[in-house]
């Protein structure tokens, strides 16, 4: 009886042994690998940008000899280029400044829209706050032509102004369209307390509801520094002048003579060019995480 009573245990003893080598193989399939793919293919880009903007072009020219993905004598050659022989420190000015210009104004009207669609409930709010989105799905290759008519008959081609009025097209619907579902997260009952007491719809706006959407805002705020910062069309269309040029188009049409590729410029600039966003996403990434997840949690 004895041993008859051992062999169970021993069996059960070998069980969760089992079972934690096959969860682990299963967490190593399921999680781990495919995580690390998406990693490698997410970062793989920068890693590759930052080695050719350190390579000197005797490695970029010659991977019989150099292995292309490592460096053997890294070089500021590229950086040193980019930042005294070209403009792109003007160009770097240029797209900083439409960006955050474009961003402050599309995020003033579509605070003011989304508010109005959510809150006031008027007659086809409904349907107004669709139109708004609709007109987000319109193509920019089908907006530029008529735009760049009123651009040119206000006097504004070629002009970082004319990039600042004319993003706002296309972020002001996508940010109303943001800040409707966020708007909708926040209780209402708070603002009839405000309103029982004297508060007018400006106060209510400023006190009540823009405190509790300032992750909201953050995260309009985040996708439209970013899509202002690499809009390329409206950019290559309004903008012809060299200096006057934002990061996209100026490397593109400035660091590229003919045939002939500036591969180390190019990647350099692409990755000073990815700095400020990258700076921009980290110091608010926070706000943009608590943004998911509603305003106010019961």
């Amino acid at each position: 009886m004895t041993d008859t009573v051992a062999q169970p245990t021993a069996d059960a003893r070998a069980a969760p042994d089992t079972m934690a080598w096959d969860s682990g193989l299963r967490r190593l399939m399921m999680i781990y690998l495919p995580l690390g793919c998406f990693v490698l293919i997410l970062l793989f880009p920068f890693y590759w940008m930052a080695i050719t903007s350190f390579k000197p072009n005797a490695e970029l020219m010659n991977y019989k000899e150099h292995n292309p993905f490592w460096i053997s004598s890294p070089t500021l050659a590229h950086i040193k280029h980019l930042l005294f022989d070209t403009a792109y420190p003007r160009w770097l000015w240029t797209t900083m400044l439409v960006a955050i210009g474009s961003t402050t104004l599309s995020l003033i009207a579509s605070t003011l829209a989304a508010y109005a669609i959510e809150r006031l409930r008027f007659r086809g709010s409904a349907y107004v706050g669709l139109g708004i989105y609709l007109a987000y799905l319109v193509p920019p290759s089908i907006l530029f032509i008529p735009l760049a008519t009123v651009v040119v008959q206000f006097g504004l081609f070629d002009s970082p102004l004319a990039l600042i009025l004319v993003y706002p097209t296309f972020l002001v619907p996508f940010c109303t369209w943001l800040l409707i579902g966020y708007f909708k997260s926040i209780p209402y009952e708070l603002e009839e307390c405000a309103l029982v007491d004297g508060a007018t719809r400006l106060q209510i706006l400023r006190r009540i509801t823009l405190p509790l959407a300032v992750p909201g805002l953050i995260s309009a705020g985040i996708f439209s520094f970013t899509l202002s910062w690499n809009e390329f069309i409206y950019a290559l269309a309004f903008i012809q002048s060299g200096a006057n040029k934002t990061v996209p188009v100026a490397i593109l049409t400035e660091l590229v003579t003919g045939d002939v590729y500036q591969w180390g410029a190019l990647m350099a600039g692409s990755l000073l060019g990815s700095l400020p966003v990258a700076i921009f996403y980290s110091l608010f990434v926070d706000y943009y995480v608590s943004s998911l997840t509603g305003a106010v949690k019961e």
